[in-house]
């Protein structure tokens, strides 16, 4: 591995020409593609099978052209202080308003309130039902923009009028502001890391080439492969983080060897060779745990993870190729590392192990150094102090509630959350998320006899605000019951009252031969967090398990990837904790902008497994590469590790600050899913790169002392050999000393390989 990417790395270097023509080439494609693709909204949500899609699935076959998928909208009307709704003037403008949303071309039904009764008790509010022929991602701007007008109109005539549903739900916006000063803290630690303009401008260059690529294919896809708006902000947030990230390591690798007084090109050949295979199997974890949400079984995850996991792969060949390249424009405007302060390191390999030296007297250990000497010293406390400290971080993960977030999350600013609001107000909490029953009497002999059996037993069960009349279809097969509960949709009653039904099924079928299905946004977003926790555990087992066994091969040991892994648990857990603390206790939630408190995201905890896993593994790659680099080379297992730190920390520090503000900058997003998203992603990096990389394991490493890197001699002659640590690279440094002529012919060997 090591060799290929050395010989790769020298290519691309006096190639440069060649492979920065073929980056930009694939730029422009992808951002052509596109710019003609036509226009996708937010992607379709099903869960195969569970009973809530189930019953939708029946709905479409048995309620043909009812479009039980469309977009719906509630436009909410409330009369002026002192007023009743059906006042004359009042009732007037509503029914203008309900005349004006019918006439959309998309538009299937429009309930007028005062004839389906959806006027409040003490009759100030009212509601019309708005019902469409096509989903919310599909929806033409003109319903939505049609939609608005009307509610303008009617507030211009003194009513008060919110809009909720998902037919005006747009895009995801990641707050560009935030990314923007994420972006800016980003350039400023990559100067002070890389020491020059020019070299802090490598990383963030590449990483903006491969997100542009990577974003621009998801875009031109979206269409054709129901890509939603979210699938390309998670690609843009782990794509920019990543990118800059592994640019970095390959970028400072490179000065590292140019202060040992290789030529550039060796240099660039080198730190491809040594990095860059750091790169590749960081990239790899991050891949795997990303891949791994498709065994989820949920398509939108599916495609969430398989669209960052091909961002991710763009971003691992753009620093293994692109990087090299630039280097080689960049000459002499990339110094050495240590050059800037007028000092430069010993000449030659043997300095790899040394401490820098001025005029012949030691310089002064860094603070990586420092600080891994420390924890080698006194490795019991430090890692007393990790576990403790992120253990009590983690506690509030056993008040974990899981859910779905709906318009009762949205901010107080917008239409959809005072619509919710007016109509908790006016009908109660439950009302805003009704539960449709479907009763599949198809193989009952008294279809009718099933529905009302259906319908008495749900109205003798607690926490059931109404119970709608049975509705048939035109074979008289299949009814719909509309079930309005007395809590809100996100609260365990309304979770308990669906479980409760779904019980009382079980008995209408024994005695009916009536089937029960219960459906409707809430029951889908409680199968939803029900699915997710199920497969929890089999794609932890998976990922962790594929990420164990490709770190075993890395690093030559067994206990070092299950110290790894447990790390990870660790970090992962306290970062859960956070968002728990943060975003369903409101612990400085007004800091970040949480306005409304609420369940954590179903897919929170499965998601932050995925991602945090795949970037925990990153530094764990880069950091203790470099001690098994120095450890093979003869060092002892204590000095390995500050060997390692003297190398690395301040790399891995910067790389994990860097992708913190990268991550950091979707807090100031108005989409409460991407807020938490960047908080949870932001605070684990920040647990799992200073508190478990930075103290928890060279900690373990110094306890363990040689047994760390233990290896079965069976499993030494099974597992391939990558030479992640470059040993080979000093045989292909002497072969490669003859000459131009030398060069040429490896140039043909990498072309046949």
């Amino acid at each position: 591995m090591a060799t290929f990417l050395y010989k790769l790395g020298r290519l691309a270097f006096r190639r440069r020409h060649f492979v920065t023509l073929i980056w930009v080439a694939l730029l422009t494609l992808a951002g052509v593609a596109a710019a003609s693709a036509p226009a996708a909204g937010s992607s379709s949500f099903s869960i195969p099978g569970t009973e809530a899609q189930k019953a939708f699935d029946l709905l479409d076959q048995r309620f043909p052209g009812a479009s039980s998928d469309g977009a719906t909208a509630r436009v909410v009307f409330r009369a002026p202080a002192g007023e009743k709704i059906s006042d004359t003037l009042n009732k007037a403008t509503v029914e203008k308003t309900v005349r004006k949303l019918a006439d959309g071309s998309e538009v299937t039904s429009v309930d007028d309130p005062f004839k389906t009764r959806a006027v409040s008790k003490d009759g100030t509010v009212a509601y019309a039902s708005v019902r469409y022929r096509v989903s919310g991602m599909e929806l033409k701007d003109a319903s939505r923009e049609a939609l608005e007008a009307a509610g303008h109109d009617a507030q211009r005539a003194g009513l008060t009028v919110e809009i909720g549903g998902d037919a005006l739900q747009a895009g995801a916006e990641p707050g560009a502001a935030g990314e923007v000063v994420g972006l800016a803290i980003a350039a400023v630690v990559l100067v002070v890391t890389l020491g020059s303009l020019v070299a802090a401008g490598l990383p963030l260059l590449t990483a903006i080439v491969g997100v542009g690529i990577g974003v621009s294919a998801i875009t031109a896809l979206a269409k054709t492969l129901d890509l939603g708006d979210t699938t390309s902000t998670l690609a843009l947030m782990i794509g920019l983080a990543v990118g800059i990230d592994y640019a970095l390591f390959i970028v400072s690798r490179y000065r590292g060897e140019l202060a040992e007084g290789r030529d550039r090109e060796e240099a660039v050949g080198r730190a491809a060779g040594t990095a860059g295979s750091a790169v590749v199997f960081a990239g790899l974890t991050v891949v795997i745990a990303l891949a791994g949400l498709s065994v989820v079984g949920v398509p939108m995850l599916t495609k969430m993870g398989l669209a960052a996991a091909g961002t991710v792969v763009v971003a691992v060949l753009i620093a293994l190729t692109m990087i090299p390249a630039l280097l080689g424009y960049a000459g002499k405007r990339v110094k050495a590392a240590g050059e800037k302060r007028g000092r430069r390191r010993g000449t030659g390999p043997a300095a790899a192990g040394a401490s820098s030296t001025v005029s012949g007297a030691p310089a002064k250990p860094g603070l990586g150094e420092r600080w891994a000497s420390f924890v080698v010293r006194r490795p019991a406390a430090v890692l007393l102090l990790g576990v403790v400290g992120l253990g009590a971080v983690a506690l509030p993960v056993s008040q974990l509630e899981l859910g779905l977030p709906d318009d009762g999350s949205q901010p107080t600013s917008t239409t959809q959350r005072r619509a919710y609001d007016l109509l908790s107000e006016g009908f109660g909490p439950g009302f805003n998320g009704p539960l449709m029953i479907v009763v599949d009497a198809k193989d009952s002999a008294d279809p009718k006899g099933a529905a009302t059996t259906v319908t008495n037993g749900i109205k003798d069960l607690k926490d059931v605000a109404s119970v709608s009349p049975a509705m048939f279809n035109k074979a008289g097969d299949t009814a719909m019951i509309t079930v309005v509960p007395s809590s809100k949709p996100s609260s365990t009653r309304t979770e308990d009252l669906v479980h409760a039904i779904r019980g009382e099924g079980t008995g209408v079928r024994a005695d009916t031969d009536a089937r029960v299905l219960v459906t409707g946004t809430t029951a889908m977003n409680i199968d939803f967090s029900q699915k997710l926790n199920d497969a929890l555990v089999p794609y932890l087992a998976l990922v962790v398990g594929l990420a164990f066994l490709l770190l075993i091969a890395v690093f030559r040991s067994v206990l070092v990837p299950l110290k790894a892994a447990l790390g990870f648990l660790l970090s992962v857990l306290a970062a859960l904790g956070a968002v728990v603390a943060v975003f369903q206790w409101g612990w400085l939630g007004g800091l970040l902008g949480v306005e409304q408190t609420g369940p954590i995201m179903s897919m929170m905890p499965i998601f932050m497994v995925g991602v945090v896993f795949g970037l925990a593994m990153d530094y764990e790659v880069f950091l203790v590469t470099r001690m098994r680099e120095a450890y093979v080379h003869g060092e002892t297992p204590g000095q390995a590790v500050v060997t390692g730190f003297r190398h690395s920390a301040r790399v891995v520090g910067a790389a994990a600050v860097i992708m913190m503000s990268v991550f950091g900058g979707f807090i100031t997003s108005s989409e409460s899913m991407i807020k938490m998203i960047g908080f949870g992603l932001a605070i684990a990096v920040l647990f799992d790169a200073f508190v478990v990389r930075m103290a928890i394991v060279p900690a373990v490493l110094a306890l363990l002392g040689r047994r760390a890197w233990w290896l079965p001699k069976w499993l030494d002659r099974m597992l391939p050999n990558f030479d992640v640590e470059g040993e080979g690279l000093r045989t292909t440094a002497d072969v490669d000393a003859g000459g131009d002529s030398g060069q040429d012919e490896e140039d043909r060997e990498l072309v046949r390989a």
